[in-house]
Parts: C-alpha cells; sequence; structure tokens
C-alpha cells in the first residue's frame, strides 16, 4: 500500500488550486450540524470556525476561510428538540449571504415567529 501526501492539488498548467481536505471532506466548501438552543455550540463542522447568536432563531456562520465570493448555495435543516418527540412546523432560511458567514434564521412557520431550534445544519455550495 502507498501514501502520497500532499496539502494542495492543482490543475495540469496550474492555473486552479484546491486544499486537499476540500476533497477529503466532501464537495460542500462548508458544512455545519450545532445546537441553537440555550448556549450555541457546534457539534461538528467544516470550514466553519463559529457560530453568532443573533438573538432568538438568528445565527452567523463563521468561514475558517472565506469563500471567492458570496455567489454560493445554502442548504439547512433543522430538528426542534433533539429526541424529536414534539412536531412543529418550522423552517430554516438563509437571511444574508457574505464571503466570510452567512446568516440564517429559523421560525415557526404556523405564526412567522422566530424560534430557538435544538439542531440546526446548514452545508455552503460554491
Amino acid at each position: 500500500m502507498s501514501t502520497i501526501k500532499t496539502t494542495t492539488l492543482s490543475t495540469l498548467d496550474g492555473t486552479a488550486t484546491v486544499p486537499v481536505n476540500t476533497v477529503v471532506n466532501g464537495s460542500a466548501k462548508a458544512w455545519v450540524n450545532f445546537n441553537g438552543t440555550g448556549t450555541v455550540a457546534i457539534r461538528a463542522s467544516f470550514n466553519v470556525t463559529s457560530i453568532t447568536d443573533n438573538g432568538t432563531g438568528n445565527y452567523t456562520i463563521n468561514f475558517t476561510s472565506a469563500l471567492a465570493d458570496a455567489n454560493y448555495a445554502v442548504s439547512t435543516g433543522g430538528c426542534y428538540l433533539d429526541n424529536n418527540t414534539v412536531e412543529r412546523n418550522f423552517g430554516v432560511t438563509t437571511e444574508s449571504f457574505a464571503t466570510s458567514s452567512v446568516k440564517i434564521l429559523s421560525a415557526d412557520m404556523t405564526t412567522g415567529s422566530a424560534l430557538d431550534v435544538a439542531v440546526v445544519s446548514a452545508s455552503i455550495f460554491r
């Protein structure tokens, strides 16, 4: 068995490069699963340095390495309770895009009011 170790992959002509960790960790430029209630805390992530709690149901995901531009896609989801015993119609959506962060909101879809969610997840693709 052989092992090749490198930190960067590049095209044959050298015009484009990508860190090996991007390939190893998947095609998403960043992803995160975090606790959105009480003290916000990251459970697992890739290219996410921290989460900022901006208030009820309002979070900013801060990237470790900035993206090339703010033209990326965000896929969000979550679970109202960790054990998923109470059904609640809620949604998680994107509010604003920046190269170093993305702001997302979670809300009760019936009332429209902001809602802290026990499990919040987001994947960022560019």
